[in-house]
């Protein structure tokens, strides 16, 4: 008779442990109380439940349902809804109830890349008095608070939304403050920035497998290993709506050209697919000048393969670019004026993203054409006209008349380069020399540091590094 009643109970033992337990219904931490949900996208909202448990999410009188999967993972999604300054809640109820007070719906940007994107308010330009200023009730602030790279993707990081004010602002990204504090002035409608960098990272762990299959140049590569921040720091933000990105980072990867053009479309084409937006914004900041200058006119040292194949991404569609030659510091890396980078991205998304009647960057090289011993160079982004201009600190370009332009060289047939004199005429750059009387090709600012290039557009924005050759 004990065996029999101890056999019952091992018997009963065995089926209560058979029996799934209940678990809650649960979201990633990228939902949270005070965040930003992006207006005029669908609203996805997803997490975990028990298989087959029905989950109901309820926002600003929109109701979807779904059911957890064999995965217990669920997902819903709400139509757009367009900002409207009001506090919303949302709720979520299975076997249990979530519910997330305090948000709003606005634009929404992801803030990555490496060290001069995770560069903080606090170690940047003018820190006291920008960390006390930052009362901003409708900017909202979220940061991977981790490093994290993984072989696997992750479904979720830690962070948390938190509203700008100076007691949050200190640590978040400068770049990513500054560009969401002229948005949320311009464009006058809640900004949510997500922070997720890493200092001293190459592109290719940030970039999802997807991207590296979708370029030819890089389908062959073996992501594996290469993809593990994106796994840990990028995917479990997936698929949630924003309107687009910005980007700081190349330093890691300085010793390249054409190869990081290949990358840069990996990487941006992988996150429109992973985020569900063929039309993903992406923003990006050119290398800004470093190291001891060189006075050799070819060029090519250092960052300024690297700076070409950035400007040569602005072929992608619904991308911009900070030009920055004319703020860095030769002795260090990180320089602190993040103030000018970030407003200078967010002129690009104000004039491309929202229609604003903003010139979006300093001159871009459009082409070339050749008339006896003269060069003649046309551009997009002239604004009001070209100018030679000097940049100093944090205050505005300001224009230099009787000044002559700097760091235009140009090579004939021979392939060997002389600096050339260079000249504005209306909206377009003559270069001469009078040792090439027939040129065919012209270098500006080609080189790591470019010191005392100066050439830009009357709104003070510097023209980008380019060379008209593939040499």
């Amino acid at each position: 008779m004990k065996r029999i009643v101890a056999f019952a109970a091992l018997l009963l033992l065995a089926c209560a442990l058979a029996v799934p337990s209940q678990a809650d219904v649960r979201l990633p931490n990228i939902f949270g109380s005070s965040m930003v949900l992006q207006q005029e996208k669908p609203i996805r909202v997803f997490g975990w439940a028990d298989v087959g448990e029905e989950v109901t999410v309820s926002f600003n009188g929109r109701m979807a349902s779904a059911k957890a999967n064999e995965d217990g993972r669920w997902r819903v999604e709400l139509p757009s809804m367009k900002a409207d300054g009001k506090p919303h809640t949302l709720k979520v109820a299975g076997r249990n109830s979530i519910e997330l007070t305090g948000i709003l719906l606005g634009e929404v940007w992801i803030c990555s890349g490496q060290s001069n994107m995770e560069w903080s308010v606090s170690r940047s330009a003018n820190p006291k008095e920008e960390t006390a200023a930052a009362n901003h009730p409708n900017i909202r602030l979220y940061n991977v608070q981790s490093h994290i790279k993984n072989e696997k993707p992750q479904d979720d990081a830690p962070g948390k939304w938190v509203v700008c004010s100076p007691k949050t602002v200190s640590g978040f990204s400068a770049v990513g403050y500054y560009f969401g504090r002229r948005l949320s002035r311009n464009v006058n409608v809640p900004i949510g920035l997500i922070g997720t960098n890493w200092g001293g990272t190459r592109i290719e762990p940030w970039t999802p497998p997807v991207g590296f299959e979708s370029v030819p140049e890089l389908k062959d590569a073996k992501p594996g290993g290469t993809s593990q921040i994106y796994n840990g720091m990028v995917h479990p933000l997936k698929p949630i709506s924003v309107r687009g990105a910005i980007w700081y980072q190349g330093e890691s990867n300085g010793n390249e050209g054409e190869s990081y053009y290949h990358k840069m479309r990996a990487l941006i084409q992988g996150w429109r697919m992973v985020f569900e937006n063929d039309e993903l914004a992406f923003g990006f900041v050119q290398l800004a000048d470093f190291r001891k200058p060189t006075d050799n006119p070819a060029g090519g040292d250092g960052w300024a393969k690297l700076r070409e194949a950035q400007r040569k991404t602005l072929n992608l569609p619904h991308t911009g670019m900070a030009v920055i030659i004319d703020i860095g510091n030769a002795n260090d890396i990180h320089p602190r004026n993040k103030q000018d980078v970030g407003d200078r991205l967010a002129r690009w998304a104000e004039a491309s993203v929202y229609d604003k009647k903003v010139v979006p960057s300093g001159p871009l090289f459009k082409e070339i054409k050749f008339d006896g011993n003269r060069a003649v160079i046309s551009f997009d982004h002239i604004g009001s006209g070209l100018m030679v201009g000097k940049k100093e600190g944090l205050s505005p370009t300001q224009e230099v008349k009787g000044e002559k332009l700097q760091r235009f060289a140009i090579a004939g047939e021979d392939k060997v380069w002389h600096w050339g004199k260079a000249t504005i005429e209306g909206g377009t750059i003559v270069v001469t020399s009078p040792q090439v009387p027939q040129p065919v090709a012209v270098r500006y600012a080609y080189s790591m540091n470019p010191a005392g290039a100066n050439l830009y557009n009357k709104e003070g924005l510097p023209a980008s590094p380019f060379r008209s050759d593939d040499w």
